[in-house]
């Protein structure tokens, strides 16, 4: 995303308050029959959010003013916590190093890319993870947990490099907590003092920049 993407994170406070998801955007043509054609405009899922819930003060205002400023507004992407969606594995289960399949060991490549796969039915959905939090991964071969000093990680990509290319065969996992990379949907934040003090929350609108 290079230098158009900034790698700060939206106060987390407010974001944990957001409203959001996943969208799709699919093309249908009915036929005279009633039957449907159906097609998929885009090949990866692109998320939306409204992080205006998560004000509740004057000081959370300010933060989301001051960001977005600093943002120029649409100019420049950002690190978003999606309160629903931020780990490797469910919510209520800590990571695991065996939580996400990233790639089959041939000897000879070292390097993977993060990835969560979504589903175990005949279409399951794998989204790439490009904006993890480095800290937090860990990566198994074969489903063995390797050491700190037997994998690097890029927070700025997803990309996990290990110190010794696995096996033909082994599979490599990992586990991590991640952001997704958004900007402003809008060049313009209206808040009107007297209405959020009278309990109406502001529209801040983000989108999902697709790495």
């Amino acid at each position: 995303m290079g230098a158009d993407f900034h790698e700060v994170r939206f106060p987390l406070d407010v974001a944990l308050r957001g409203s959001g998801g996943p969208g799709r955007m699919t093309e249908i043509v009915t036929l005279a029959s009633g039957r449907e054609h159906r097609n998929s405009r885009w090949a990866d899922s692109r998320r939306r959010y409204d992080a205006g819930l998560g004000i509740r003060t004057l000081d959370a205002l300010h933060a989301v003013l001051a960001f977005f400023e600093e943002r120029r507004g649409r100019l420049y992407g950002f690190r978003y916590r999606d309160r629903v969606d931020a780990r490797s594995g469910p919510p209520s289960r800590p990571v695991a190093a065996t939580d996400q399949a990233i790639g089959t060991g041939d000897g000879a490549t070292r390097s993977f890319q993060l990835a969560k796969t979504y589903g175990s039915g005949p279409l399951p959905y794998r989204r790439t993870i490009a904006k993890p939090v480095a800290e937090s991964v860990t990566v198994a071969v074969a489903g063995l947990a390797l050491p700190p000093a037997g994998f690097a990680c890029d927070g700025t990509t997803g990309r996990v490099t290990l110190a010794a290319a696995p096996p033909a065969g082994a599979m490599v996992t990992a586990g991590f907590l991640f952001d997704v990379p958004v900007r402003f949907d809008t060049d313009d934040l209206t808040v009107d003092l007297s209405a959020f003090t009278a309990g109406e929350i502001p529209k801040v609108p983000l989108v999902e920049i697709v790495p």
